[in-house]
């Protein structure tokens, strides 16, 4: 790590520099050549009576010759600025130390052995492999490199049967959300012929039968999602419909299946953050498809076994309850509450071991507590310390639990436990890096702009003095009743390696604290995400850790929608933002891919009093000409299948024509990489060592 600090201190006089860096940085800045010219070609249309004009709408169009031409333009553009930065060679040494490594992303157990998808030192992507016992000899199974050879395929594990024959995969290319599903013969090792072509599925829910010999799969249709049954050795094109024929396109559908295999559960979300309806089919009976619950506006979870049916809900418990009923009791009005609400938030439920395993978030991080049955507490499951679990896998019949744990310093890692020994045993951990092992994790309240007090992690090197003069990567997310825990990323790694300080702030819209946390960031609140954010920054420097010239901000997805709005609400507070893969354009989102899921979050510009909220905040909408704008990183893809790319062209288009502080406004795009997270070992390394390359740039991050 002093090998590159010591090459900046030959370059620059540290002191002096950071003495007069806003100056330097000017006439640095002054000397950027201009970005690659943008037509402006007007768009205007009237909405609800606001006329909403877009000059830049050409560029949704990602197939013309006109945008092709301005992307390879912006690609060069980038490449042109951030390849030729000085500490860019040493930051991808730094990245790739953190990067290939042993990364584990889904572990299952199954009758003694253990199918683990995972990256190891040296793979470009994760391939499946099946262990004998815990430490047991491992065997390859499926390898992503044989399956194409420009590093775009990735394998995702779908499921394994009981037996341990027969397992379910998906592959997945350039980072599409759209896979499609093989299956494989582990016992004689070799392919079936069975294939559910490429396609939009459910993938993190295909139960199957007890025997092994069906598959239940939701796949999104024109129409709407529709369930069907996969008998192995038919064609896809026979399969069944099982569910469906009424589900709307805004509507998503996931299935569970009881393990003795009685009894099939359907969830019907309305939209992605909406509420849930739950309908059951008795397979052993032969009885028809009825609703276990309907029409109530709360979320459900339902998972069976041995005739009851356990349910995880935020109905009249805005923290999460679990309740019970039965198979032959399905009313809600014979539910009982087994689980009662409580201070901390139910994050999901499994069954193990004839037990409950409930993921709890506690000030804003993972618990694991196991009770029985009757929700009769049992003790907790150990953790490393405070990190986030993401993945459970287990079985009510099943000794076994598989689950993940990361932390800001700890790499993801899975470990098994064994519920009757009450022992965790490691499956995949890499060491803790060594240049991690002294940072300190806090976290903080602060208030924000109504007087709310919001939670944030901070996480620094031991020693760290606060001078007004730190670099903070400051990151958030706040939507989707989706929470942002202590995770490990390389770039995170990184940057505290070098002794930034990494914050997240807890806004609300996510779920840290709950449902009404949620709520209170959504549709016509979501404001208040956006102001607890720039709260966020705001505290930071008045509590003496950094100030505007040092501060960057960083978040993807919605994230991306939260930060390019606080830059244009606030373009004075930050020196810096990225926004990866990320939702801008408010006025046109739902026109484009899956967005229709999503206006349960956000509200559907159909609706005149929904259109002037979205109006209101929507980022594109908001640059304003000749403002000093932050510099600006946007990261986005051809293979982004879940937020149209064209948010980020448009928004690159837009800042780089109307921004007057002389800083970079770039696109950091790769046509062959998308919303899911699969880049190859050698792209991730490039995207983050270009990401940390920028933030230091930005933010004259010397020390």
């Amino acid at each position: 790590m002093r090998s590159l600090f010591d090459q900046w201190k030959d370059l620059l006089l540290h002191t002096c520099f950071s003495l007069l860096w806003p100056g330097v940085l000017f006439a640095q800045q002054a000397t950027l050549p201009a970005p690659p010219p943008t037509a402006s070609i007007p768009v205007t249309e009237t909405i609800h009576g606001i006329t909403v004009r877009d000059p830049y709408q050409w560029l949704e169009d990602k197939d013309s010759p006109q945008t092709r031409a301005w992307i390879r333009a912006q690609q060069t553009y980038t490449k042109s600025l951030l390849g030729r930065r000085p500490e860019l060679d040493d930051l991808r040494k730094e990245v790739r130390a953190l990067t290939d490594i042993e990364q584990a992303q889904r572990v299952l157990y199954r009758n003694g052995k253990y199918f683990i998808l995972k990256k190891i030192p040296g793979q470009e992507h994760a391939a499946l492999y099946v262990r004998q016992g815990e430490s047991g000899t491992e065997k390859l199974l499926i390898d992503p490199a044989k399956i194409s050879g420009d590093s775009t395929a990735t394998v995702e594990l779908l499921n394994v049967s009981e037996d341990a024959q027969l397992v379910v995969y998906g592959i997945r290319r350039g980072g599409r959300d759209q896979l499609s599903i093989h299956f494989y013969d582990a016992a004689a090792g070799k392919e079936l012929p069975d294939v559910l072509p490429e396609a939009r599925y459910i993938y993190w829910s295909l139960p199957m039968t007890p025997d092994g010999r069906s598959v239940y799969y939701v796949k999104f249709e024109d129409q709407g999602p529709r369930l069907y049954e996969h008998h192995l050795g038919t064609e896809a094109h026979q399969d069944p419909l099982i569910f469906g024929q009424s589900i709307g396109p805004q509507m998503i559908l996931a299935p569970s299946l009881s393990q003795d295999g009685s009894l099939l559960l359907i969830h019907v979300l309305h939209g992605a953050s909406g509420a849930t309806d739950i309908y059951f089919k008795d397979l052993r009976k032969g009885t028809g498809i009825a609703p276990l619950i309907k029409d109530v506006p709360a979320t459900f979870t339902a998972d069976a076994a041995e005739g009851k049916i356990f349910i995880q809900t935020n109905w009249n418990a805005p923290n999460g309850r679990m309740m019970e009923t039965d198979v032959d009791h399905p009313d809600p009005a014979h539910w009982r509450t087994i689980v009662p609400e409580t201070g901390s938030v139910i994050e999901m439920f499994r069954l193990s071991g004839h037990k409950l395993l409930l993921n709890y978030i506690s000030n804003a991080h993972s618990e694991l507590r196991l009770l029985d049955e009757n929700g009769k507490g049992e003790g907790s499951i150990p953790l490393p310390g405070i990190g986030s679990v993401e993945h459970i896998d287990s079985e009510w019949n099943s000794p076994v639990v598989c689950f993940s744990y990361s932390s800001f310093e700890t790499p993801t890692s899975f470990f098994s436990y064994s519920v009757s020994l009450k022992k965790t045993s490691t499956i995949s951990a890499p060491p803790t890096p060594v240049g991690l092992k002294d940072v300190v994790v806090e976290q903080v309240w602060y208030p924000s702009k109504d007087g709310t007090r919001v939670p944030m992690f901070l996480a620094y090197k031991k020693g760290m003095v606060k001078d007004g003069n730190r670099a903070v990567l400051l990151y958030g997310y706040g939507g989707f009743n989706w929470a942002q825990l202590p995770t490990f990323s390389p770039e995170t790694g990184v940057w505290l390696e070098m002794g930034g300080i990494y914050a997240v702030a807890n806004i609300r819209g996510g779920n840290e604290l709950g449902e009404a946390w949620h709520k209170a960031g959504e549709l016509d609140k979501k404001q208040n995400s956006f102001d607890d954010f720039l709260a966020a920054g705001q505290w930071l420097i008045r509590q003496g850790y950094t100030n505007p010239h040092r501060l960057a901000i960083q978040g993807m997805s919605n994230g991306g929608l939260l930060v390019t709005a606080c830059i244009t609400q606030r373009p004075d507070l930050f020196a810096a933002a990225i926004a990866r893969y990320p939702l801008i354009d408010m006025v046109r989102y739902e026109r484009f891919s899956i967005a229709r899921w999503w206006t349960t979050e956000y509200g559907s510009d159909s609706d005149p009093r929904y259109f002037r909220i979205l109006y209101a905040y929507s980022p594109y909408h908001h640059v304003r000409q000749g403002t000093s704008y932050p510099a600006v990183l946007l990261i986005s893809g051809d293979g982004d299948t879940r937020v149209d790319p064209s948010h980020a062209r448009k928004m690159t288009a837009m800042l780089q024509n109307a921004t007057s502080s002389g800083r970079p406004v770039l696109l950091l795009y790769d046509s062959t990489s998308g919303h899911s997270g699969t880049l190859s070992t050698d792209a991730e390394v490039e995207q983050t060592s270009d990401e940390l390359a920028f933030l230091f740039w930005q933010l004259n991050f010397l020390h």
